[in-house]
């Protein structure tokens, strides 16, 4: 456990064996990750904590939750991160001859992101919708929007709402979903749409991809890395040397 998430050692390939595995079983699983930042929205949030309690897949998406892991445990866990292998669970979905839905981003990226990933996998994507909606549970449009993917049934739902709206969404909705997997897959959309690149592999073992992105993306990622990684590495070091239990971590 780190910082209240319960988290896995998985590879990528390993991932997606056990999605494969949870479709071909006829069960239904939530894949989840977290970095820094969601590690430290988990170590503040109650039903964050919740949720990687009872998610059936759970791994380190980062080199900060990996530092993390290290530090707390003495291992330095594997990461990987859901645009490395989307397309290879949508190929996957493909060949079992079942469909996808996106759910976030904005329309016009959405739209285009599902063009690319048919064209590349050969998956049905059987539905879209934008992540600008009021997604709060009882409302019209959340409503809405959970009526189109059950009508559509999908195989695998990949959440691109960002951290945490799409964890919250998986959180009030999965137990109405009608759906096999649920995926918080990020910025998947973007880089499906070309709107958003992620630096070389190298960049990222480094651990300065953060670094990349705030430069990108400066107004908008700011707070969470030139305010949040300090208090991350604070609570790390504070869980290492003063390891406290909370009940709801129990």
């Amino acid at each position: 456990m780190i910082l209240g998430a319960v988290l896995d050692d998985l590879s990528a390939a390993e991932v997606v064996a056990a999605i494969f595995a949870v479709l071909d079983g006829g069960g239904r699983a939530r894949v989840i990750n977290a970095n820094a930042y969601m590690l430290n929205l988990t170590h503040e949030t109650p039903w964050l904590r919740a949720l990687f309690r009872s998610s059936e897949i759970a791994f380190f998406d980062g080199a900060g939750a990996q530092l993390a892991a290290q530090v707390l445990t003495g291992h330095r866990p594997r990461r990987t991160t859901p645009p490395e292998w989307a397309a290879e669970v949508a190929a996957g979905v493909a060949q079992r001859n079942g469909s996808v839905y996106l759910l976030g981003g904005a329309a016009e990226a959405a739209a285009v992101a599902a063009e690319r990933l048919a064209a590349l996998t050969g998956v049905r994507v059987a539905g879209v919708h934008h992540g600008f909606f009021d997604a709060t549970p009882g409302s019209p449009e959340a409503e809405a929007v959970l009526e189109e993917i059950n009508r559509l049934r999908p195989d695998v739902l990949f959440l691109n709402m960002g951290m945490p709206r799409q964890e919250r969404w998986l959180h009030d909705f999965w137990d109405r979903a009608d759906v096999s997997v649920a995926v918080t897959a990020g910025a998947l959309v973007d880089h499906l749409a070309g709107r958003v690149r992620r630096p070389p592999r190298w960049v990222a073992d480094l651990g300065f991809e953060w670094l990349v992105r705030l430069a990108v993306e400066p107004r908008r990622l700011w707070r969470r890395y030139v305010i949040g990684l300090p208090v991350f590495g604070f609570r790390v070091l504070r869980e290492k040397l003063l390891p406290r239990r909370r009940e709801d971590e129990a």
